[in-house]
């Protein structure tokens, strides 16, 4: 029996270097995220995510804006976030941006909503960090009516009451696909479940099958409710070359970068060679040549009984020319070995 699988890419805009071994400005960042997005579409790829950060590493913070131009500029590519921040946002306000953006892609838009792994935005916009739950948790409920009623009435602690309020633009004929990205607790699979909503999993160390716990609670949550499941995804790092050794050369600077500047922030340990190695060859690493790529992505997919699978291909300083490789790799020779593999 075959397996249908999207197989979908992600970037937080990380702030890369240029040909002189320098730092790149965001402005020039956000317009090569663009350009990747373009090729994404050519190649064939089936999503393209951007994630909203607000730090001077990472260049998106405004994630729709980019996302109207990537619109206008493609054709078949679906694309959203990875992740939009609900918690630290108006749940009224990210619908009406991706319904807009919804009407401009012609149906192409999704959302995956998350509380966030990093907190500027809390302090930015003026939340207390002691409401984390209670922001994401309500902001969920009010933001999953909007997708499925044209007015809503709701309730609750952190904004005023709407009565049977109509939001514009609406969605139109084609819905909005929302996903709840989930970094690993059973009361987030739970939450997915109660709100009937796609499942991203973020699983960024160690073996992917670890996760299955989480997906046999998705199953069996699911099951008592008496629903059929929806969709699973898994979104984890990787980079493809010609090469399983030009693959982690090339990778391995960005990726001890950006692990070493987040670890010095949240009390990590410098990370070393031997540690990406073992990612590489048995964690959530997905580094090489299209077909040992491709081959880890299956062992993930059969694993996790996945409906997408979407790599983060951007990792820190790692530079432009070799991003648009590496997706050029993905969706020309990656996902069709994946596609065969999995008939």
């Amino acid at each position: 029996m075959s397996q249908t699988i999207e197989l979908a890419l992600d970037t937080f805009g990380d702030v890369t270097q240029g040909p002189d071994g320098n730092r790149l400005p965001q402005d020039q960042v956000i317009r090569n995220v663009v350009e990747e997005a373009v090729l994404a579409d050519q190649v064939g790829v089936d999503y393209i995510g951007l994630g909203e950060h607000h730090r001077d590493d990472f260049a998106i913070s405004a994630p729709e804006v980019i996302l109207g131009a990537i619109a206008a500029r493609t054709s078949r590519i679906r694309m959203g976030t990875a992740v939009t921040v609900l918690s630290s946002d108006d749940p009224i306000r990210v619908f009406q941006r991706f319904s807009t953006l919804n009407a401009l892609s012609g149906g192409r838009a999704e959302v995956i909503l998350g509380r966030g792994s990093f907190t500027e935005s809390f302090p930015l916009f003026g939340f207390d960090l002691q409401d984390y739950e209670l922001l994401f948790e309500e902001k969920l409920d009010l933001f999953a009516r909007l997708i499925r009623a044209p007015a809503v009435s709701w309730e609750g602690r952190t904004r005023p009451a709407l009565k049977n309020q109509k939001i514009f633009p609406p969605l139109g004929p084609k819905p909005l696909k929302t996903w709840i990205g989930v970094g690993g607790s059973p009361d987030s699979v739970i939450r997915a479940v109660r709100h009937d909503l796609p499942m991203m999993l973020a699983i960024i160390g160690g073996n992917p099958a670890r996760f299955r716990p989480f997906v046999d609670l998705y199953h069996q949550a699911y099951g008592q409710i008496g629903k059929a499941p929806q969709p699973l995804g898994v979104h984890s790092p990787g980079h493809v070359a010609e090469s399983d050794e030009r693959a982690r050369e090339e990778l391995w600077p960005g990726y001890k970068a950006l692990h070493d500047r987040i670890g010095r922030e949240r009390g990590w340990p410098p990370t070393t060679r031997e540690n990406f190695e073992r990612e590489a060859d048995h964690g959530s690493l997905y580094v090489g040549t299209p077909e040992t790529v491709a081959k880890k992505i299956v062992q993930t997919v059969k694993a996790l009984g996945l409906a997408r699978f979407e790599m983060k291909y951007s990792s820190g300083t790692l530079g432009h020319e070799k991003l648009l490789r590496s997706i050029e790799l993905y969706g020309t020779r990656v996902a069709p070995l994946v596609r065969d593999m999995l008939a």
